[in-house]
């Protein structure tokens, strides 16, 4: 008995294999439809994979926009800060480039001052109530600066010494409203032709070159320059040129009005010039218009 259930499972496995055999060959074999439990069987596995994907393909999803958005602020916050570095560093270039070209302007302007001792400063302070009175350069009686010399930009003329300190010198501009303000200038032209820098026009934004003959001839366009008939200034500093030309109230003299060659209101480096010793002692006329009243 035990012989025979022995044998019938060894039939019946072996019945099996064959069919499982089959069953494989059936389904290797190429078909164009499929029986309808194979269709049944994947038609509900794909309906089972849709229904967990499309959660999963969500949080998934979410999770990566997640990941992505916290990659992109930080790229933001990174951008950010180099454009901040960049602006910074672009000021930076402006503002050293601008000094660049004041410094070789200056050189330019030490080349051309070779008879005077030139000492280049810095202005380092200007008060917004005196804006347009004076200023406060970085050289003093230790760098050989003394009161009443000139003060020049690469452009022209700017005024004078009113004080120096120690290590420090402030700087009457010549757009200072003070009265005993006056510098000895001449209108260059077919022939030279003198007066005072007396006072400045605020609304004009000119200086008064009074004391002019009621004879001479002064033209529009002509250049303005020092004199160095005080003894103190050099001969020859531009100051400006003439942009128009009235007579006085008696009729017996003329001022001009000169538009001022420095920009007054926009300085950072400036010379301060000491006139040779040789043309100080070549001229020991009266300093009251280039001295401590000018």
């Amino acid at each position: 008995m035990p012989q025979f259930f022995l044998n019938k499972r060894l039939i019946i496995l072996l019945v099996s294999l064959i069919i499982l055999v089959a069953l494989i060959g059936f389904s290797l074999r190429e078909r164009d439809d499929l029986t309808w439990p194979e269709q049944f069987v994947k038609d509900s596995t794909g309906f089972v994979q849709s229904i967990f994907y499309r959660p999963a393909h969500f949080v998934a999803g979410f999770f990566d926009n997640v990941g992505y958005l916290k990659d992109t602020y930080e790229e933001n916050k990174l951008l950010r800060a180099r454009l901040e570095e960049y602006a910074l560093l672009e000021t930076k270039v402006q503002k050293l480039e601008k000094e660049n070209e004041e410094f070789r302007e200056l050189v330019g302007e030490l080349d051309s001052l070779r008879d005077y001792e030139a000492k280049p400063a810095t202005v380092i302070a200007r008060n917004p109530d005196q804006w347009v009175e004076q200023v406060t350069v970085n050289k003093g009686k230790q760098n050989g600066v003394e009161k009443d010399m000139a003060v020049v930009t690469s452009a022209g003329l700017i005024g004078k010494v009113k004080q120096a300190n120690a290590f420090t010198s402030t700087v009457q501009l010549l757009s200072s409203l003070d009265p005993k303000n006056r510098i000895s200038a001449y209108i260059q032209g077919d022939e030279e032709i003198f007066g005072l820098i007396e006072g400045y026009d605020q609304e004009k934004g000119a200086l008064l070159l009074k004391r002019i003959p009621h004879q001479a001839e002064v033209k529009e366009g002509e250049k303005v320059l020092s004199s160095g008939l005080g003894g103190v200034f050099p001969q020859g500093l531009m100051i400006g040129e003439v942009i128009e030309v009235v007579a006085d109230e008696y009729g017996l003299t003329q001022t001009a009005y000169v538009k001022p060659a420095a920009d007054f209101y926009n300085i950072s480096h400036v010379i301060i010039v000491e006139r040779a010793l040789i043309q100080q002692e070549e001229a020991p006329e009266d300093t009251t218009e280039e001295g401590g009243s000018e």
